[in-house]
């Protein structure tokens, strides 16, 4: 079995972890910094379980370029977010997300590190033979920390 892809990126925003965290945790406010938002401007979507908290979950579906899929929240700490993402559309994906918050002591800012691993499956190494997927991805990932870098900071 081959080993699992990961694309992470990072930034430094100037905010405490916990300034940043309720962006990350809740997932009603992902569309204040998604780098996917717009891309469908009549996206359906639907929330579930208490924003904010371990288990609340979201879901879309959407033209070409939104594709569909789900995710829920399956951790939150002081200094970290996971989410369990899964496509549906255009293709069935599964991947784990993380949202890695360090505080800079000497800066008084924290280095947010985006991460996504997915397993190798398939259709993922089809389009690897096409795409560089930390490429594709990587650049949603940098204007994506790049967008939540202006909501914190304003």
């Amino acid at each position: 079995m081959a080993a699992p892809t990961t694309i992470e990126r990072e930034t430094v925003i100037t905010a405490s972890p916990a300034a940043i965290l309720p962006h990350l945790a809740d997932l009603h406010r992902w569309v204040e910094w998604s780098p996917w938002e717009g891309r469908d401007p009549a996206l359906q979507r639907t929330y579930g379980g208490e924003p904010g908290a371990v288990g609340s979950a979201y879901a879309w579906k959407g033209n070409r370029k939104a594709g569909a899929g789900s995710m829920a929240v399956t951790r939150i700490d002081a200094t970290e977010v996971d989410v369990d993402l899964r496509f549906t559309a255009p293709f069935r994906s599964s991947s784990a997300v993380v949202f890695r918050l360090d505080e800079l002591e000497r800066d008084g800012g924290t280095r947010v590190v985006w991460s996504m691993t997915s397993p190798q499956n398939l259709m993922s190494r089809v389009m690897g033979v096409f795409v560089n997927m930390d490429t594709f991805l990587g650049g949603d990932f940098e204007k994506g920390l790049a967008k939540l870098k202006v909501v914190v900071e304003r």
